[in-house]
């Protein structure tokens, strides 16, 4: 088991730090540790693995504390956190706050009041990369709408670059759904930050919230979700992904195997999400959950993660990660069978087109969480060019406001160059036209 591959975890803006709030919750549960930090003695006793030692370390009193760095531009949500159930885990230096918001304006957290908190940030971070024995990579947390999330992470990512330059840096995104939207200038926000993030970042993970609704609603009988059952959704997808840095396995994935097998081209780095199963307690005892069907149901748009339809373009390529009681035949059988079906396209130049991880730890579920225990699951992640749908229904939404030349007053005052809009709406228009251009054959 490798024991010193660390990651560390960066949590930004809102839709960041309440993600981490179902993330750890989900890593402690996973890990034994107690919501003080404290090692369940009964479950730690008699063993001698260490894996928790990728997300935390172990302080002089022997207590874990989350690899994580949480910074809000705002204090109420992390607020939250500092009086919250696990408030006595995160080291408090670790819990970075302003006083003033990014009020939803990429310019704020980019130009005027990001830049204050930005040198706090990084040297934060490189306290907690300091304490690595052998740092693997980041994982940022946050969303495209915000103000913090849009902007601050731009900053933050572009000077990450300059000290971490080789690291791999992994992103989970909240990306702008296509009918919901809490914000009205979500997409400004978004097309500024893809056009700020796309060459510092390495893998962006994308997810929506009106695909996790739907989910919730359909196959998870929650008529009323709340933000808490989609992050727990969520952290059950980033706990797949970093499960073989933790647990044993027969084929383990580490970090940068993602960017090597899912990015084909740089820019081309925006992986869709799609978990299975999706199953409720009431239904866990009537359903088989084979491996077989576990694959399939990871090809149905249901259950992706994204408003997107994967029968519009072609697959790149696939990662699928299995967990639980999952043997490599079962899994080459699945793969035999889902390269048969007409239906799902891979782009003639990827021959093989599938990444394969199998660990052996089943998923941990959640006390009063939606979804079942369940013996074996999968997480798929997939580059398909059917992502250009989201980026053009964004643009499109961008042009519109854009033609008015509407908010864009709060922008410019905040310090930002007109000329910027133009060129992330070009940048955004070429990566329209490099998925366009690996589509066809």
């Amino acid at each position: 088991m490798p024991s010193n591959r660390e990651v560390v975890q960066i949590h930004i803006g809102q839709a960041g730090i309440q993600i981490a709030n179902a993330c750890w919750e989900l890593y402690c549960l996973e890990h034994a540790i107690q919501p003080d930090g404290i090692l369940y003695a009964g479950y730690h006793k008699n063993r001698t693995d260490d894996s928790y030692n990728a997300f935390f370390s172990i302080s002089g009193a022997g207590k874990a504390v989350p690899r994580v760095v949480m910074v809000d531009l705002e204090p109420t949500v992390i607020d939250e956190i500092r009086t919250g159930h696990y408030r006595q885990l995160f080291h408090p230096e670790q819990l970075l706050t302003g006083k003033e918001d990014a009020a939803n304006n990429f310019a704020r957290g980019y130009y005027s009041i990001g830049r204050e908190m930005i040198d706090l940030a990084l040297d934060r971070t490189r306290k907690v990369v300091d304490d690595c024995n052998s740092l693997q990579g980041f994982i940022i947390f946050r969303a495209f709408g915000g103000g913090t999330g849009s902007g601050f992470t731009s900053l933050f990512l572009e000077r990450m670059g300059m000290d971490y330059g080789k690291k791999s840096k992994l992103e989970f995104a909240v990306y702008p759904a296509p009918r919901i939207s809490p914000v009205i200038v979500e997409p400004y926000n978004a097309v500024l930050t893809t056009h700020g993030c796309i060459e510092n970042e390495d893998v962006c993970f994308i997810m929506d919230n009106e695909a996790v609704y739907d989910i919730l609603a359909r196959n998870l009988d929650v008529p009323r979700p709340t933000y808490t059952n989609l992050n727990r959704l969520l952290g059950q997808v980033v706990s797949a992904v970093t499960a073989s840095l933790r647990f044993e396995g027969a084929v383990n994935v580490d970090l940068v195997e993602f960017q090597t097998n899912l990015v084909p081209y740089p820019r081309i780095h925006f992986p869709l999400i799609t978990y299975a199963p999706f199953v409720p307690a009431t239904k866990a005892y009537h359903e088989q959950l084979s491996v077989a069907q576990l694959t399939n149901s990871c090809f149905e748009p249901a259950n992706q993660m994204v408003k997107c339809d994967p029968r519009n373009g072609k697959y790149m390529s696939c990662c699928l990660l299995y967990r639980g009681d999952v043997t490599p035949t079962d899994v080459n059988n699945a793969i035999t069978n889902i390269k048969q079906k007409r239906s799902i396209m891979f782009v003639d130049w990827s021959p093989t087109g599938f990444k394969v991880g199998i660990n052996y730890q089943p998923p941990t579920t959640v006390p009063g969480g939606d979804l079942a225990r369940v013996q074996r699951a999968v997480t798929m992640l997939s580059n398909t060019t059917a992502i250009k749908e989201t980026w053009q229904r964004i643009l499109h939404k961008y042009n519109l406001m854009y033609a008015k030349r509407s908010f864009v007053h709060h922008y410019v005052g905040e310090g930002m160059e007109e000329s910027e809009f133009q060129d992330a709406r070009e940048d955004l228009t070429a990566l329209v036209l490099d998925y366009k251009e690996v589509d066809s054959d």
